[in-house]
């Protein structure tokens, strides 16, 4: 990886004294292209990306009035687009293409509007899904834009087998387009006219591993992987806690206790706090990750928020594991609980009860009472450290035999 001194010196370094154009890489594509010119040496920096069998490039501006922060903070986003299927240099046609359409009619234009002016979500999530619409429509005039222009697009996702996210970001033109129609800018909401058009959603469980054989390679793929560390750590300590994957990447520092190995937060969904024992692992995870964002709130915060001031994304598990080579159909990030939940009662034995209250699920005693958020605490501080010990074991290559039974 480079350093900012050594983008600062690159034009006195040995390769320069030879007079050409040479790259000095730092990682994920990203290079600095030093060039001879006229006026000294320019220092371009350069994304290399692959995308539809095909090798392009990307310019992020020159050093230093781009710094190397921010240069790697534009690869990333553009990795991000890449994950999602889109083309992160046809993405910047289109977005140039539509600043330039001054009438403020344009798809885009309207969708950024609505995105600030009327959707309830301030998050980057709307737009994300929108970016599988605009790099092919959002520069046309929303008023010329034929229901089969939309489904093109969505179609396009369906065939990356992302049935769910087609028609959620069908829901989103929709909007996009009633409030075109309030601001007088087109007659009707066309997206209307695709109902039934996209395949229907299949219902089930999340996708996950819940064979010891499985999970081993799983475990090692975690620990082999090469991007953010942030979301390396997450990925690591999903398994050791398996909390559902919002209240993990929405964790906050002033509710660990690395003192009494506990995690204290309050969990909406059953409206109770809910306590998590840390195994030896764990604290060792969260111990070796607040260096880097134990100054902010969140311990696993956003890659656009440095500061720490927002978690981290609600697709960044997701991706990661995409990037590891399992889809979907294998391994999701809620797929860490189920395969808690059946590890923990088939083969290692555990108390149902106790499981259940670890998975912070309702449970209630004989008399239809619910158990106090303390029940049955320091048994299952014992039950995560074997949990963790049991992973590390099938991680390092231990025979995976049946184990007893524990009252």
């Amino acid at each position: 990886m480079l350093t900012d001194t050594a983008c600062k010196n690159a034009h006195r370094s040995e390769k320069a004294k030879l007079g050409k154009a040479f790259k000095l890489a730092d990682e994920k594509g990203l290079f600095l292209l030093v060039k001879p010119g006229v006026k000294g040496w320019a220092k371009w920096w350069r994304f290399k990306y692959r995308f539809g069998g095909n090798e392009k490039g990307l310019s992020f501006g020159t050093y230093p009035e781009i710094s190397l922060d921010q240069a790697r903070q534009r690869r990333d986003d553009a990795r991000k687009l890449i994950a999602d299927g889109i083309d992160p240099g046809e993405n910047r046609k289109a977005v140039k293409k539509s600043k330039a359409n001054s009438d403020g009619n344009s798809f885009e234009v309207i969708a950024r509007e609505w995105h600030e002016v009327k959707s309830e979500d301030k998050s980057p999530r709307p737009m994300r899904l929108l970016n599988y619409i605009i790099p092919w429509l959002g520069r046309k005039p929303i008023a010329e834009i034929k229901p089969k222009d939309i489904l093109a697009c969505l179609k396009r996702i369906e065939e990356r087998g992302t049935i769910e996210t087609a028609h959620r970001t069908l829901r989103l033109c929709g909007q996009v387009f009633r409030y075109a129609v309030s601001s007088g800018r087109v007659e009707s909401d066309i997206t209307r006219d695709l109902r039934g058009a996209l395949k229907t959603v299949k219902g089930g469980n999340f996708a996950s591993l819940t064979n010891p054989k499985q999970v081993a390679p799983l475990l090692r793929a975690i620990d082999d992987y090469s991007g953010s560390y942030v979301v390396k750590s997450a990925l690591q300590l999903a398994p050791l806690v398996f909390v559902r994957p919002g209240e993990l990447r929405a964790a906050e520092w002033e509710h660990i206790d690395l003192e009494n190995k506990e995690w204290r937060y309050f969990v909406t969904k059953t409206q109770v706090e809910h306590i998590v024992p840390l195994s030896r692992q764990a604290v060792e995870i969260i111990t070796n990750l607040y260096p880097l964002t134990g100054n902010g709130r969140y311990v696993f915060p956003s890659a656009r928020t440095p500061n720490g001031s927002r978690a981290m994304s609600d697709v960044a598990l997701l991706a990661a594991l995409r990037r590891m080579g399992f889809d979907k159909s294998e391994m999701t990030a809620h797929g860490f609980r189920a395969m808690a939940r059946t590890i923990l009662d088939e083969v290692l034995g555990f108390r149902v009860d106790f499981i259940e209250h670890q998975l912070a699920h309702a449970v209630k005693d004989p008399n239809g009472r619910a158990y106090n958020r303390t029940a049955h605490l320091q048994e299952r501080h014992k039950m995560m450290q074997s949990w963790a010990d049991y992973l590390d074991g099938i991680k390092a290559g231990a025979a995976i035999l049946p184990f007893k039974k524990q009252g």
